[in-house]
């Protein structure tokens, strides 16, 4: 009987799996992907299943699970810990790790659902920081060239929420991430706003590990972005669409309350969340089965009997509110399968 993709899923969606495979081993999971890839077989790799949408008929080919385990750590008293960890360790069990391990660089990544291998491919952020800070090396089999290869971090490509393992994301295999993370006590400097507040300190500050820790996870918990699966607000895939960046001509049109992060290259990043409350969008709207979450607009959720194609009809209503009023039009930070935007 086929796997229904849905078990594996923060969304709770997704139809059945022509085959289904669970990777437990390297050697597994780069046998399973050698395999399909030789019979012409179509592949969808998948970890924690937390960013993607799958359409309710399911995948036509052979779904990967990738359930790789391990880590090594070398710690050195000048340089701070290279820890090499497998691609199916869980992301959040890590950041809990590091934190409780005296490992600075992590702690305001917690909560984030998924797996290790993931991490670089979004080039997972929150709070002010983004893991292409801590990642020094990335370890992949190359499906194209039928060779491993491993990317330092400047080979990685890293932009806001995408990579070259993104952008060629049929390409790169990841088998191991290596971090390297500093060692101590007190957190990366507090950049973001609404945690500098939540910890009572000033931007730029730094706190005990484990105080950014417990205020992230708690700020995450009151936007539904931790994941429970007793709790229909937190079926999601996380923030649906990404912060945009525009031009500076489009940043000056926009109200002069509207969040504005200035970028390197003149650019300015905005809140995604901010235009679509500001276009109409509200917390705990409807649409068939599916919602927007009563925490946080930027979730699109399954309020526990919804169909890929109603998350669909609700992002392209929300996508077309902000362009009407704002002329911008966001972009999914969710991949799909089976279903388009």
């Amino acid at each position: 009987m086929a796997e229904t993709l849905k078990e594996y899923t923060s969304l709770h969606l997704g139809g059945p799996a022509k085959r289904f495979i669970h990777a437990k081993s390297e050697s597994e999971l780069e046998e399973a992907v050698k395999s399909a890839d030789a019979s012409g077989e179509p592949v969808l790799i998948i970890g924690g299943g937390s960013n993607v949408l799958i359409g309710d008929e399911g995948f036509d080919g052979t779904v990967i699970r990738v359930e790789t385990k391990g880590n090594s750590a070398s710690v050195d008293a000048c340089s701070g810990g290279m820890i090499a960890v497998a691609a199916g360790e869980d992301w959040d069990g890590f950041c809990k790790w590091a934190v409780s391990n005296g490992f600075v660089g992590v702690e305001t990544l917690s909560g984030i659902p998924g797996t290790i291998g993931a991490s670089p491919i979004q080039n997972i952020g929150a709070y002010g920081h983004e893991v292409a800070e801590v990642i020094a090396r990335v370890r992949t089999w190359d499906r194209k060239s039928g060779a491993y290869k491993t990317f330092t971090n400047s080979e990685c490509g890293f932009e806001y929420r995408s990579s070259i393992f993104k952008k060629e994301r049929d390409r790169y295999l990841i088998l191991e991430v290596t971090f390297q993370l500093e060692k101590g006590e007190m957190s990366l400097p507090i950049k973001y706003e609404e945690l500098a507040k939540a910890l009572r300190v000033n931007l730029g500050d730094r706190v005990l590990l484990e105080d950014a820790r417990k205020a992230v996870l708690s700020l995450r918990a009151v936007k539904g972005m931790l994941l429970d699966a007793k709790d229909h607000d937190t079926w999601s895939a996380g923030s649906f669409f990404v912060n945009p960046i525009v031009s500076g001509e489009v940043a000056a049109k926009l109200p002069a309350e509207a969040p504005r992060w200035p970028q390197p290259d003149g650019r300015v990043k905005t809140s995604a969340a901010w235009l679509m409350e500001k276009a109409g969008i509200r917390k705990g709207h409807c649409y068939e089965g599916a919602g927007v979450s009563n925490k946080h607009v930027l979730a699109l959720v399954n309020n526990g009997n919804a169909k890929a194609s109603d998350i669909i009809e609700l992002a392209r209503a929300s996508r077309r509110a902000v362009n009407e009023k704002f002329g911008i039009m966001l972009e999914p930070e969710v991949q799909f399968v089976g279903i388009t935007l």
